[in-house]
């Protein structure tokens, strides 16, 4: 590659920067680059099929130059762009890649009506999509925002879950009130701690990543602080 092209750490660790190099995960049959933007410290995900090339872009979040040219350089076939949630920290690039790649986008209803894009592609629970060769479940996780979503990718037994900002290391995420703290943690609970093993990688919309095994002893603990 020429020197103009997005460098990528393939010494890949979890944790990015703002402005920072991208860190690449290879995996059976994809690639998982994981890049810091904006100044909430807001983690994007390009997941890119090794046999079509096709690519799903996770939370145009931020830093639409930078983003552009990672896809650009390295995720020419961009098949489809998921916003995990509403919260403005998470799309503030959505327009300008939806606009300049064509790609289409998704997100759940209940959160669409906030974003800058209208999503072409409705998520609900229980949904799954395709990207190449790829294949995403779709988990509603309601509390954070009433629309959520994780998307799941298992290949060869190990499971790759996006969370947005659900589920952290060290806890869910945010909720405004008791009633949305416990709804996040039953539908946690229920539909990821019950569903999926601990080997299970959780890649989050901020910060480090984590494994479902990390992070299962602390479920009681968490029910009891409220947050």
């Amino acid at each position: 590659m020429g020197s103009d092209v997005m460098e990528i750490n393939d010494a890949y660790s979890g944790s990015v920067t703002p402005g920072g190099t991208p860190q690449r995960r290879t995996i059976p049959g994809a690639t998982i680059t994981k890049i810091s933007v904006g100044p909430m410290d807001n983690n994007a995900y390009l997941v890119v099929s090794t046999a079509t090339g096709q690519s799903l872009l996770i939370d145009a979040a931020n830093d639409s130059e930078r983003l552009t040219k990672l896809v650009d350089d390295h995720a020419p076939l961009l098949a489809l762009i998921v916003t995990t949630h509403q919260h403005g920290d998470h799309w503030q690039a959505l327009a300008d890649i939806a606009g300049g790649t064509g790609s289409p986008t998704a997100a759940h209803p209940l959160d669409a009506a906030a974003l800058p894009v209208k999503p072409d592609r409705e998520l609900a629970d229980g949904d799954s999509f395709t990207v190449g060769d790829l294949t995403f479940d779709v988990i509603h996780l309601r509390g954070h925002t009433v629309g959520s979503v994780a998307l799941a990718l298992t290949v060869d037994g190990l499971t790759h879950l996006f969370t947005g900002d659900s589920l952290f290391p060290g806890g869910p995420g945010k909720t405004g009130n008791p009633a949305d703290f416990t709804s996040l943690m039953d539908d946690l609970e229920r539909r990821v701690f019950e569903r999926f093993d601990d080997a299970t990688v959780v890649y989050p919309g901020h910060g480090a990543d984590t494994t479902l095994g990390a992070e299962r002893p602390h479920l009681a603990e968490w029910r009891a602080r409220g947050w």
